[in-house]
């Protein structure tokens, strides 16, 4: 059948139990969508045969597996989705292919279990993702296009993929336990259109090549750990229409463009350092200095967090204590070692004298003895 089929859709389904290993050499299949159904075990490796195939959408079911490196080598596949379903694994592996996925423009795999760090040799290897012209689409795949659909999240919402212009792209590597830094080759994708980081486990800064994926129309870098400031590079980012970089840990001024001050707060929520406008939190001296680094000398050689504020603080503090305890001597003369401390030789010295008259008044018969 893998040899006359073109289109192969039972997506929306019950079906269950593992996909079977029946893609023969020769294989004709150029979409297939099995997606919404309770599908489990691994992807078949025989699907290597189907040299023809242009989208591949599993997601939404059971399937328990690594990542398929050996998919690299598909030469026409244009749309991969395992959204939703249990992989798992390392996607920074060393590749066998020199040029892996060269058509690819749909890379969902959201809502997995993959680890370490992001696949950076794909960001310097995805053609279809670079120097696209705009509004192209090829008449060869006129029956690819009719019948697709594949669901996807855009913007933040679900919707349903119809057609596949060239100038279409999207990567969504959200909900996974991706680590480590956003690596600068991301910027080489400079025809990315959607970009979905969100839910991981990202460090560091956010990079300044984002800025040169200037046909970017939705960002989502939200509930990571990155910190450092918002680069004022992604100013120039004119057709964002969706921006999410909530419940990280970035501070400072948010960059100041036309483009920026069309976001909500909702953008930015969670990153408590933040300050400028959209946000409630106007930016301040106070703040700037919250901002510095740490162990940081102000030019009055005191090292932040013991500025003159502290100063004061303490030297406030120890007077209040030090009348405190002069109170208490002058009114109790307790304890005797303290008074001898605060008054040292003049209480001494008042002792000796009042010893001395004493016996001064001494009696004739105390004198004779």
């Amino acid at each position: 059948m893998s040899k006359s089929l073109s289109i192969f859709h039972l997506n929306a389904n019950n079906f269950s139990g593992p996909i079977p290993s029946i893609f023969i050499k020769g294989c004709s299949l150029e979409s297939i969508n099995l997606s919404g159904n309770k599908l489990q075990g691994r992807l078949p490796k025989s699907l290597i045969n189907c040299k023809s195939l242009r989208g591949l959408d599993v997601g939404n079911n059971r399937i328990r597996d690594k990542f398929p490196f050996w998919m690299e080598g598909l030469p026409e596949l244009r749309v991969l989705v395992l959204k939703s379903n249990k992989f798992d694994g390392n996607m920074s592996l060393p590749s066998r292919s020199n040029l892996p996925f060269p058509k690819l423009q749909v890379l969902d795999i959201s809502e997995n279990e993959f680890v370490g760090s992001l696949p950076q040799r794909y960001f310097k290897s995805f053609r279809a993702m670079m120097d696209v012209k705009e509004n192209q689409t090829d008449g060869y795949y006129d029956e690819f296009q009719g019948f697709l659909e594949m669901r996807i999240t855009l913007k933040g919402l679900d919707q349903l993929l119809t057609r596949l212009l060239e100038a279409f792209t999207t990567i969504d590597l959200s909900s996974n336990n991706f680590s480590g830094s956003i690596p600068d080759s991301i910027g080489n994708l400079n025809s990315l259109r959607y970009l979905n980081l969100s839910h991981n486990n990202l460090m560091g800064h956010i990079p300044a090549s984002l800025g040169n994926i200037s046909v970017l129309e939705s960002l989502d870098l939200s509930s990571n750990k990155l910190d450092g400031r918002i680069p004022s590079e992604l100013t120039r980012l004119t057709f964002l229409a969706k921006l999410n970089l909530s419940m990280n840990d970035l501070v400072g001024q948010i960059p100041r463009s036309n483009q920026f001050s069309t976001f909500e707060n909702d953008s930015y929520v969670g990153n408590l350092r933040l300050c400028g406008v959209p946000l409630t939190r106007k930016c301040n001296e106070e703040n700037e200095q919250q901002m510095q680094p740490e162990e940081e000398e102000d030019e009055y050689g005191f090292i932040d967090g013991f500025g003159w504020r502290s100063v004061v603080m303490g030297y406030g503090s120890g007077i209040i204590v030090g009348i405190g305890i002069g109170c208490w001597i002058i009114r109790f003369g307790r304890p005797r070692w303290l008074v001898e401390f605060f008054f040292g030789v003049g209480y001494t010295y008042n002792k000796n004298k009042k010893k001395k008259k004493t016996r001064k008044r001494a009696t004739p018969t105390q004198r004779r003895s």
